[in-house]
């Protein structure tokens, strides 16, 4: 990766897993790859208690986008507040981020195609029209949509809200 500075950059606290997660998103988005890798010094120590060596943070992209992966301790932990979208074209595609992404023990939520990665990062995989249609100036049509996400266990099924939104 270029040394350039983007204006925002996606920072992911983990505990000590940085570089495995980094590994794990970049096998699973095609267009994807690990850039530099930082270690701890001795510099800090009787501060963050890390020895040295070991891996501080991991430079990523993923379709595109920056991420630093951070091997900050077990003070922080993931929750639900924060999520990544991947917004899919057909149901195969949506299938494969979705088994991918919860390979590995992730918990997958109970509506709406959210899912949690082995590392507690949720997702949410969905099809890439979603919002066009929950968003449709027929309320009726915006309505089923809903209606219809709101019903759906675990992983969305693209064919039953395209139905709905049809009516």
């Amino acid at each position: 990766m270029k040394n350039k500075l983007k204006k925002i950059t996606t920072n992911l606290w983990f505990d000590t897993q940085a570089e495995e997660a980094a590994r794990f998103y970049t096998s699973v988005f095609e267009n994807s790859k690990i850039g530099r890798i930082n270690r701890y010094g001795k510099e800090g120590y009787d501060i963050h208690g890390i020895p040295e060596g070991t891996v501080m943070t991991v430079e990523f992209q993923l379709e595109g986008q920056e991420f630093v992966a951070l091997n900050g301790g077990s003070q922080y932990k993931f929750t639900e507040a924060i999520s990544f979208i991947v917004h899919c074209k057909t149901q195969e595609e949506l299938d494969y981020y979705w088994e991918k992404l919860s390979e590995g023990g992730g918990e997958k939520a109970q509506v709406c195609g959210w899912l949690k990665d082995k590392y507690g990062v949720s997702w949410q995989i969905v099809p890439h029209n979603l919002n066009e249609m929950i968003n449709d100036s027929n309320p009726e049509k915006s309505r089923r949509v809903m209606q219809a996400l709101l019903q759906t266990k675990k992983k969305i099924d693209i064919k039953t809200l395209e139905r709905a939104y049809k009516g």
